[in-house]
Protein backbone atom coordinates (compact mmCIF):
# COMPACT_ATOMS: atom_id res chain seq x y z
CA UNK A 1 0.00 0.00 0.00
CA UNK A 2 1.21 3.88 -0.37
CA UNK A 3 0.81 4.08 3.24
CA UNK A 4 3.76 1.82 4.05
CA UNK A 5 5.66 4.57 1.44
CA UNK A 6 4.61 7.46 2.78
CA UNK A 7 5.47 6.37 6.13
CA UNK A 8 8.80 6.27 5.24
CA UNK A 9 8.62 9.70 4.24
CA UNK A 10 6.71 11.62 6.23
CA UNK A 11 8.49 12.11 9.84
CA UNK A 12 6.89 9.73 12.56
CA UNK A 13 6.86 12.58 15.62
CA UNK A 14 5.70 14.93 13.75
CA UNK A 15 3.97 13.70 10.81
CA UNK A 16 5.40 15.94 8.74
CA UNK A 17 8.55 15.94 5.72
CA UNK A 18 11.62 18.01 4.65
CA UNK A 19 12.20 16.92 1.27
CA UNK A 20 16.03 18.11 0.12
CA UNK A 21 15.96 18.63 -3.98
CA UNK A 22 19.26 18.19 -6.10
CA UNK A 23 17.82 17.21 -9.01
CA UNK A 24 18.43 20.73 -10.69
CA UNK A 25 21.43 19.15 -13.52
CA UNK A 26 18.34 17.20 -14.97
CA UNK A 27 17.57 21.15 -16.09
CA UNK A 28 20.48 21.95 -18.24
CA UNK A 29 20.93 25.58 -16.55
CA UNK A 30 24.55 26.20 -15.59
CA UNK A 31 23.43 27.91 -12.31
CA UNK A 32 21.32 25.56 -11.14
CA UNK A 33 24.89 23.40 -10.51
CA UNK A 34 26.42 25.53 -7.55
CA UNK A 35 26.57 23.34 -4.47
CA UNK A 36 26.03 20.19 -6.43
CA UNK A 37 29.02 20.28 -8.52
CA UNK A 38 29.94 17.42 -6.69
CA UNK A 39 27.11 15.38 -6.63
CA UNK A 40 28.40 12.65 -4.25
CA UNK A 41 29.69 15.00 -1.59
CA UNK A 42 26.51 16.89 -1.63
CA UNK A 43 24.62 13.44 -0.83
CA UNK A 44 27.01 12.70 1.71
CA UNK A 45 26.82 16.03 3.42
CA UNK A 46 22.66 15.83 3.55
CA UNK A 47 22.53 12.10 4.42
CA UNK A 48 24.79 13.27 7.23
CA UNK A 49 22.37 16.36 8.21
CA UNK A 50 19.35 13.84 8.08
CA UNK A 51 16.77 15.50 6.02
CA UNK A 52 13.79 13.06 5.28
CA UNK A 53 14.20 12.87 2.06
CA UNK A 54 16.47 13.89 -0.77
CA UNK A 55 14.97 14.10 -4.60
CA UNK A 56 17.23 12.95 -7.07
CA UNK A 57 16.93 11.94 -10.94
CA UNK A 58 17.71 8.41 -11.88
CA UNK A 59 21.01 9.39 -13.15
CA UNK A 60 22.33 10.25 -9.60
CA UNK A 61 19.91 8.17 -7.21
CA UNK A 62 22.85 5.52 -7.36
CA UNK A 63 24.67 8.20 -4.72
CA UNK A 64 21.91 8.19 -2.04
CA UNK A 65 21.10 4.47 -2.49
CA UNK A 66 24.31 2.65 -2.85
CA UNK A 67 24.83 4.01 0.89
CA UNK A 68 25.09 1.02 3.61
CA UNK A 69 22.58 0.85 6.46
CA UNK A 70 19.08 1.41 7.06
CA UNK A 71 19.02 5.32 8.22
CA UNK A 72 19.65 7.53 5.49
CA UNK A 73 16.94 9.90 4.11
CA UNK A 74 14.14 8.60 1.85
CA UNK A 75 14.63 8.87 -2.23
CA UNK A 76 11.89 10.99 -3.85
CA UNK A 77 12.78 10.41 -7.49
CA UNK A 78 12.00 13.34 -9.85
CA UNK A 79 10.41 11.59 -13.68
CA UNK A 80 10.31 14.46 -15.76
CA UNK A 81 12.84 17.06 -17.84
CA UNK A 82 12.00 20.64 -18.91
CA UNK A 83 13.61 23.35 -20.55
CA UNK A 84 11.36 26.42 -19.20
CA UNK A 85 13.90 27.48 -16.69
CA UNK A 86 16.45 29.90 -18.82
CA UNK A 87 16.94 33.36 -18.89
CA UNK A 88 15.98 33.30 -22.46
CA UNK A 89 13.61 30.26 -23.59
CA UNK A 90 14.36 28.24 -26.27
CA UNK A 91 11.87 28.57 -29.68
CA UNK A 92 9.84 25.14 -28.68
CA UNK A 93 8.98 24.14 -24.92
CA UNK A 94 8.74 20.72 -23.53
CA UNK A 95 8.08 18.96 -20.53
CA UNK A 96 8.83 15.30 -21.15
CA UNK A 97 8.54 12.31 -18.81
CA UNK A 98 11.47 9.43 -18.50
CA UNK A 99 10.54 5.86 -19.45
CA UNK A 100 8.33 4.17 -17.24
CA UNK A 101 8.99 6.08 -14.43
CA UNK A 102 7.07 4.34 -11.81
CA UNK A 103 8.96 1.10 -12.50
CA UNK A 104 12.23 2.78 -12.59
CA UNK A 105 11.28 4.25 -9.38
CA UNK A 106 10.44 0.77 -8.21
CA UNK A 107 14.03 -0.54 -8.88
CA UNK A 108 15.75 2.23 -7.52
CA UNK A 109 13.80 1.94 -3.85
CA UNK A 110 11.97 4.98 -4.02
CA UNK A 111 9.31 6.26 -1.79
CA UNK A 112 7.68 8.62 -3.96
CA UNK A 113 8.26 9.94 -7.59
CA UNK A 114 7.24 13.82 -8.58
CA UNK A 115 6.37 15.28 -11.34
CA UNK A 116 5.44 18.78 -12.71
CA UNK A 117 2.43 21.00 -13.38
CA UNK A 118 3.46 24.29 -15.04
CA UNK A 119 1.38 26.98 -15.79
CA UNK A 120 3.11 29.47 -17.98
CA UNK A 121 1.86 32.42 -19.79
CA UNK A 122 0.80 31.74 -22.65
CA UNK A 123 2.37 28.39 -23.15
CA UNK A 124 -0.71 26.07 -23.44
CA UNK A 125 1.43 23.18 -25.06
CA UNK A 126 3.52 22.50 -22.08
CA UNK A 127 1.00 22.55 -19.89
CA UNK A 128 -0.95 19.96 -21.94
CA UNK A 129 1.84 18.39 -22.12
CA UNK A 130 2.56 18.04 -17.80
CA UNK A 131 -1.22 16.90 -18.12
CA UNK A 132 -0.37 13.98 -20.49
CA UNK A 133 2.51 12.96 -18.52
CA UNK A 134 0.28 13.04 -15.06
CA UNK A 135 -2.80 10.96 -16.70
CA UNK A 136 0.19 8.70 -18.15
CA UNK A 137 1.86 8.12 -14.52
CA UNK A 138 -1.01 8.16 -12.45
CA UNK A 139 -2.10 4.44 -13.24
CA UNK A 140 0.86 2.76 -13.10
CA UNK A 141 1.78 4.72 -9.42
CA UNK A 142 -1.64 2.85 -8.34
CA UNK A 143 -0.88 -0.35 -9.66
CA UNK A 144 2.86 -0.61 -7.77
CA UNK A 145 1.49 1.76 -4.78
CA UNK A 146 3.62 4.53 -5.27
CA UNK A 147 2.82 7.95 -3.97
CA UNK A 148 2.61 10.48 -7.19
CA UNK A 149 3.75 13.62 -5.86
CA UNK A 150 2.45 16.71 -8.04
CA UNK A 151 4.19 20.37 -8.24
CA UNK A 152 1.99 23.19 -9.44
CA UNK A 153 4.35 25.57 -10.72
CA UNK A 154 2.78 29.16 -11.97
CA UNK A 155 5.44 31.64 -13.59
CA UNK A 156 5.87 35.38 -14.39
CA UNK A 157 6.28 36.53 -18.02
CA UNK A 158 9.99 35.17 -18.74
CA UNK A 159 10.59 38.56 -20.56
CA UNK A 160 9.39 40.82 -17.27
CA UNK A 161 11.03 38.16 -14.79
CA UNK A 162 14.08 36.91 -16.45
CA UNK A 163 13.72 33.40 -16.26
CA UNK A 164 12.37 30.80 -13.53
CA UNK A 165 10.85 33.38 -11.71
CA UNK A 166 7.31 32.06 -9.92
CA UNK A 167 4.07 33.66 -9.48
CA UNK A 168 3.47 34.01 -5.67
CA UNK A 169 -0.28 34.84 -6.93
CA UNK A 170 -2.90 33.01 -4.65
CA UNK A 171 -5.37 33.42 -7.37
CA UNK A 172 -3.16 31.49 -9.82
CA UNK A 173 -1.90 28.61 -7.02
CA UNK A 174 -4.88 28.09 -5.69
CA UNK A 175 -6.75 26.81 -8.83
CA UNK A 176 -3.79 24.94 -9.97
CA UNK A 177 -3.13 23.39 -6.89
CA UNK A 178 -6.99 21.93 -6.87
CA UNK A 179 -5.98 21.00 -10.31
CA UNK A 180 -3.35 18.69 -9.22
CA UNK A 181 -5.46 17.13 -6.55
CA UNK A 182 -8.06 16.51 -9.11
CA UNK A 183 -5.59 14.54 -11.72
CA UNK A 184 -4.74 12.33 -8.32
CA UNK A 185 -1.61 13.54 -6.58
CA UNK A 186 -0.77 12.26 -3.02
CA UNK A 187 1.15 14.86 -1.90
CA UNK A 188 1.20 18.55 -3.37
CA UNK A 189 4.66 20.71 -3.70
CA UNK A 190 3.84 24.15 -4.50
CA UNK A 191 5.01 27.39 -4.18
CA UNK A 192 4.56 29.67 -1.06
CA UNK A 193 2.34 32.73 -1.74
CA UNK A 194 3.26 36.51 -1.65
CA UNK A 195 1.98 36.86 1.60
CA UNK A 196 2.25 33.90 3.90
CA UNK A 197 -0.91 34.82 5.77
CA UNK A 198 -2.95 33.54 2.51
CA UNK A 199 -1.47 30.34 2.37
CA UNK A 200 -3.82 28.39 4.70
CA UNK A 201 -6.23 28.86 1.22
CA UNK A 202 -3.73 26.58 -0.67
CA UNK A 203 -3.61 23.97 2.58
CA UNK A 204 -7.35 24.14 2.43
CA UNK A 205 -7.86 23.97 -1.53
CA UNK A 206 -5.79 20.65 -1.22
CA UNK A 207 -8.60 19.42 0.95
CA UNK A 208 -6.75 16.22 3.22
CA UNK A 209 -3.63 16.01 0.50
CA UNK A 210 -0.54 17.22 2.53
CA UNK A 211 1.20 19.98 0.81
CA UNK A 212 4.44 20.55 1.46
CA UNK A 213 6.20 24.23 0.18
CA UNK A 214 8.92 24.55 -2.38
CA UNK A 215 11.91 27.31 -1.07
CA UNK A 216 11.76 29.30 -4.71
CA UNK A 217 14.97 31.50 -5.19
CA UNK A 218 17.38 31.95 -2.94
CA UNK A 219 16.80 33.99 -0.27
CA UNK A 220 18.68 35.68 3.21
CA UNK A 221 18.91 32.84 5.77
CA UNK A 222 16.77 35.25 8.43
CA UNK A 223 14.22 35.38 5.37
CA UNK A 224 14.20 31.43 4.57
CA UNK A 225 13.67 30.72 8.39
CA UNK A 226 10.81 33.32 9.24
CA UNK A 227 9.27 32.81 5.63
CA UNK A 228 9.34 28.45 6.93
CA UNK A 229 8.16 29.03 10.64
CA UNK A 230 4.97 31.38 9.25
CA UNK A 231 4.32 28.80 6.49
CA UNK A 232 3.98 25.97 9.06
CA UNK A 233 1.50 27.94 11.38
CA UNK A 234 -0.40 28.03 8.32
CA UNK A 235 -1.32 23.86 8.33
CA UNK A 236 1.35 23.04 5.75
CA UNK A 237 2.95 19.55 6.28
CA UNK A 238 6.63 20.33 4.81
CA UNK A 239 9.27 21.65 2.75
CA UNK A 240 11.15 21.13 -0.24
CA UNK A 241 13.99 23.34 -0.50
CA UNK A 242 16.91 23.00 -2.63
CA UNK A 243 19.20 26.05 -3.62
CA UNK A 244 18.33 27.27 -0.20
CA UNK A 245 20.16 24.41 1.28
CA UNK A 246 22.67 23.29 -1.17
CA UNK A 247 24.20 26.76 -2.42
CA UNK A 248 24.07 27.83 1.48
CA UNK A 249 28.01 28.36 2.90
CA UNK A 250 26.49 25.48 5.49
CA UNK A 251 24.68 23.25 4.07
CA UNK A 252 24.27 20.22 6.68
CA UNK A 253 23.21 23.62 9.56
CA UNK A 254 20.50 25.22 7.21
CA UNK A 255 19.32 21.85 7.10
CA UNK A 256 19.37 21.00 10.74
CA UNK A 257 17.53 24.53 11.30
CA UNK A 258 15.21 23.81 8.96
CA UNK A 259 14.37 20.39 10.38
CA UNK A 260 13.94 22.20 13.93
CA UNK A 261 11.36 24.30 12.25
CA UNK A 262 9.51 21.86 10.59
CA UNK A 263 9.11 18.65 13.39
CA UNK A 264 10.12 20.73 16.76
CA UNK A 265 8.12 24.07 16.29
CA UNK A 266 11.12 25.90 17.13
CA UNK A 267 10.77 29.89 15.82
CA UNK A 268 13.13 31.49 13.30
CA UNK A 269 15.11 32.61 16.01
CA UNK A 270 15.83 29.34 17.68
CA UNK A 271 16.80 27.89 14.64
CA UNK A 272 18.90 30.09 13.73
CA UNK A 273 21.67 28.40 16.04
CA UNK A 274 22.27 25.92 14.13
CA UNK A 275 24.07 27.82 11.20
Amino acid sequence: MKTYKLNRLFNSQSGNCFDVAIDHGFFNESSFLSGIENIQRAVNTLVEAAPDAIQLTIGQAQYLQSIPGRHKPSLVLRTDVANVYGKELPAKLFSRMIENPVEQAVRLDATCVVVNLFSLPNEPEVMDQCIQNILKIKPVCEHYCMPLMIEPLVFQENNTAGGYMVDGDPNKIIPLVRQGVELGADIIKADPTNDVNDYHRVVEIAGNIPVLVRGGGKASDHEILDRTYRLMQQGIKGIVYGRNVIQHHNPAGMTKALMSIVHEGATAQQAFKFI
